[in-house]
């Protein structure tokens, strides 16, 4: 009996892509990510799922290995239809290797011996089948995570496009590490982005797989090209919790944007990197003062429900009024109009927001739901 391993079953899975150049030398150059990988023929790219075929770039196509409708504040975001769900896929793969990966499962699959588990839990799986999914959990957006979205980036377009026709919103759960050419591709139909920023440090950016200036530029990009964008930093206690690194970064962020909201989120010891201790309260409560001292409107301390006060709920930035109570994934209390205002002083308060604010899901498990 012969074994498939799980390289040709993922091949199995793929169609001819769309973001890459041909070269004459029979290579492709890929643009999907930072990386611009070119990659000869027989080889493949960095993230091991974009490969050459004969001279064209094969992708990732057709398949899911996670699928779940989540609350939308897991992804997280905090000002994008606020109390809704979110039908969230992911394929398998990534362009970085993060020794804090929080979904190593999917993402270092064919890169860590480890992850040749993920391969169990693959299934075919058509846009049209998972555009119904979506409307029969009641879910009002499609989201692209649990693995980097961007070397999937033809297969999740197919998806949105048709996401789209049926008035769901969509969004990237992302590092960050595109190109302009990515960007450009997504923009007709995406909705909202949300980026890690890991750290500060280029050279560290380096270690991990990636470049700094690219997820610089994705952020600014991407708010420039109008998309709904918010932006997470794991604080690792010794990695990135430094004041002066955590200031850049808040700054960096209130340069392009001051209402582009700001995670800092704790971190917990997991895959290789077990030798931290878990980010304490003082710290994570320090990094929000920090971004509030930066000029950021919108600082949200994460991981931590119910010990970060302040930081997990929305506030007007004009007149100080509560707009969003929270406890975890959890919407407690909604305030905002159905115009996007602060109901005491009328200020726009930027984010995407439902029309009908009584369809905002106040209470709950705020808790994932399998669906299949």
């Amino acid at each position: 009996m012969t074994v498939q391993t799980l390289a040709e079953l993922l091949d199995s899975h793929t169609r001819e892509g769309k973001l890459y150049e041909k070269l004459p030398d029979g290579s492709v150059r890929c643009l999907a990510c930072g990386h611009r990988c070119v990659i000869k023929p027989g080889k493949r790219g960095v993230c091991q799922v974009r490969f050459n075929r004969d001279g064209k770039l094969m992708v990732p196509w057709g398949y899911v290995a996670g699928l779940q409708a989540d609350p939308i504040e897991k992804k997280p975001f905090y000002h994008f239809l606020p109390g809704s769900d979110a039908l969230t896929f992911g394929m398998l793969g990534c362009d970085m290797h993060c020794p804090f990966c929080q979904n190593w499962l999917t993402s270092q699959a064919l890169r860590d011996p480890a992850a040749e588990i993920a391969g169990r839990y693959i299934r075919e799986i058509t846009p049209e089948e998972m555009v119904a999914l979506a409307l029969r959990t009641g879910s009002r957006t499609i989201a692209s995570s649990y693995n980097e979205p961007l070397i999937t980036i033809e297969w999740a377009v197919d998806i949105f496009r048709l996401a789209k026709q049926h008035g769901l919103k969509t969004v990237f759960v992302s590092n960050g590490h595109a190109t302009p050419e990515a960007l450009e591709f997504l923009r007709p139909h995406l909705d909202g982005y949300k980026i890690d920023l890991k750290t500060m440090n280029p050279r560290e950016y380096h270690k991990l797989g990636g470049n700094l200036n690219n997820v610089l530029d994705t952020i600014k990009r991407a708010h420039d090209l109008g998309l709904w964008v918010e932006v997470v930093t794991l604080v690792i206690p010794g990695y990135n919790d430094s004041t002066d690194e955590l200031m850049e970064a808040a700054r960096y962020i209130a340069s392009v944007s001051p209402d582009i909201p700001w995670h800092v989120t704790a971190f917990h010891p997991d895959y290789k990197m077990t030798e931290p201790p878990p980010t304490s309260v003082k710290t994570l409560l320090r990094a929000a003062e920090i971004g509030q001292e930066a000029g950021l409107h919108f600082v949200y301390a994460g991981n931590i429900p119910g010990r970060v006060g302040q930081y997990e709920h929305t506030f007007c930035p004009n007149c100080g009024a509560p707009l969003i109570k929270r406890f975890g994934y959890i919407i407690e209390e909604y305030n905002i109009t159905s115009k996007g205002t602060c109901p005491k002083c009328g200020e726009k308060i930027p984010g995407v927001w439902p029309e009908d604010p009584s369809t905002v899901r106040i209470g709950g498990s705020g808790m994932p739901r399998l669906v299949w």
